[in-house]
């Protein structure tokens, strides 16, 4: 059952699109990111669309706005190569709406978050569970 704050937001419209930014990852890990974020939620993404390394030496990192209004379910875990680190940025209700479906897919570890009036952002750690 939705909270009433919930079901303002998901009313208004407002708050529903989130930022994910993945890095210290390989791509391919990058990519089963994306594919379950595809999965579960329309993303600005096309499948096609796949995570490639820059040339040269600087860390590379990935970026996606994801549309949580309507989730689908994830159908279970996914494997990663190594744990995953993935900054999410968006409001309160549409941060925890994904953080929640990625948790069908990953073992999801919250290790930092900064707060704002009306968003947050989050750090999260992904790893295969």
């Amino acid at each position: 059952m939705n909270t009433t704050k919930e079901k303002q937001t998901e009313e208004s419209g407002y708050g529903q699109e989130v930022s994910v930014v993945i890095s210290g990852c390989e791509k391919a890990d990058a990519r089963m990111v994306f594919d379950v974020l595809r999965a579960a939620f329309t993303t600005d993404r096309a499948s096609a669309d796949v995570p490639e390394n820059l040339a040269g030496k600087r860390p590379t990192a990935w970026a996606v706005t994801v549309d949580v209004t309507e989730a689908r379910v994830v159908s279970g875990p996914v494997a990663l190569g190594a744990p995953v680190s993935v900054d999410v940025q968006g409001g309160y209700w549409a941060v925890e709406r994904l953080r929640r479906s990625l948790a069908h897919a990953f073992d999801v570890k919250v290790v930092g978050t900064v707060s704002g009036d009306q968003e947050e952002e989050v750090r999260l750690r992904l790893s295969s569970r």
